[in-house]
């Protein structure tokens, strides 16, 4: 019996490159309201940092960057570069605040510069992505790396909700703070949410997708005047 990889196994290993908060593109760095949630005594320990991040992800996420990922995964299989544009314009136009736009297009222009790095040929795809104005955004620049790797358009939400969660958690255990144990406990709890979540996103159409999250609007508002603050604004 051969042990030698197979096609699935690339796959898998690129999905995990790119949900890995190591990849440079600066995701450790923002808490997105949390580190505001916790100067206001919302969140003070590992119960409630887990109602935090539950909530967020079924209300922020799940309904806004998931959909639009799985959509835009779709439109770069089949090269509709207008689709891919109109979504990009959606992700950034529905921001709440400044900050979250903000994070959204650095953390999309930084794939951008990883992907050209990879030194595969797939320059009009590329090409595109690169000149979305006012920026690429995070979603869009994520499903055209999952779609390079040949991934479905489920393993890329799969891979960029755990991504998202994880660094959240990270971010949690520095602003709460918590142990590390207490860490994993909620994550756990989070993963155990995703795949309804992720089932949700894949069906979901333009006219539900949205982004109302307003105590997230608020807390990401705060955040940009907060006096100390350990996360980018």
């Amino acid at each position: 019996m051969s042990d030698a990889p197979v096609a699935g196994d690339a796959v898998l290993l690129q999905l995990m490159w790119l949900a890995s908060p190591a990849l440079p593109v600066g995701g450790f760095s923002y808490s997105e309201g949390l580190e505001a949630a916790v100067d206001d005594g919302r969140v003070s320990g590992e119960a409630s940092a887990a109602d935090w991040l539950a909530s967020q992800m079924a209300l922020a996420p799940a309904r806004a960057d998931l959909p639009v990922l799985a959509q835009a995964h779709r439109a770069w299989q089949r090269h509709d570069l207008a689709r891919v544009s109109w979504l990009n314009d959606f992700a950034g136009r529905t921001r709440e605040t400044r900050e979250l736009r903000l994070q959204s297009e650095q953390m999309g222009r930084s794939l951008v510069e990883w992907l050209r790095n990879q030194g595969r040929e797939d320059a009009g795809r590329l090409s595109h992505l690169a000149a979305l104005a006012p920026s690429p955004t995070w979603p869009v620049a994520f499903a055209l790396a999952t779609a390079r790797a040949n991934a479905t358009a489920a393993q890329a939400l799969h891979a960029s909700l755990f991504g998202w969660a994880e660094n959240m958690v990270q971010a949690a255990l520095k602003a709460v703070p918590l142990g590390q144990l207490a860490g994993q406990r909620i994550l756990q709890a989070l993963v155990a949410r995703m795949p309804a979540l992720i089932e949700q996103a894949l069906a979901m159409e333009d006219d539900h997708m949205q982004s109302f999250s307003p105590m997230l609007g608020i807390a990401s508002a705060r955040h940009e005047t907060q006096y100390s603050r350990l996360f980018r604004s």
